[in-house]
């Protein structure tokens, strides 16, 4: 585990990330997923630029199958932008560092 992102599961889902006061993004990712692979470094690196500010979790979805379900998770890597509770902005596929800033920074903008 990273000492810049928090690794969330379906028993911690709802406490880390729906409760949070700061505003959360998660990754929904496989160990076997190669674009989630890819993206990694640029989603640790966005986590350390933005602490304080967003919390960056990851979700592996072979270990925990109940909240991808529930929110409909069709295909990995997905990243969900969580603000008070509330998913405000998706993301499905492999995105580049840049793509990632740009929703990040829209998410920190909107009102919860």
């Amino acid at each position: 585990m990273s000492d810049v992102y928090i690794e969330t599961t379906d028993q911690t889902f709802e406490r880390d990330v729906l409760k949070s006061d700061t505003p959360v993004i998660v990754d929904f990712w496989a160990p076997w997923c190669g674009p989630c692979l890819m993206m990694a470094p640029a989603f640790e690196s966005l986590a350390e630029e933005y602490k304080g500010k967003m919390v960056f979790a990851k979700l592996n979805t072979d270990d925990n199958m109940r909240t991808p379900s529930a929110f409909g998770i069709q295909g990995i890597p997905t990243l969900i932008l969580f603000k008070g509770g509330k998913e405000i902005d998706r993301v499905v596929g492999l995105q580049r560092r840049g793509e990632l800033q740009r929703h990040i920074e829209g998410v920190l903008a909107a009102r919860a």
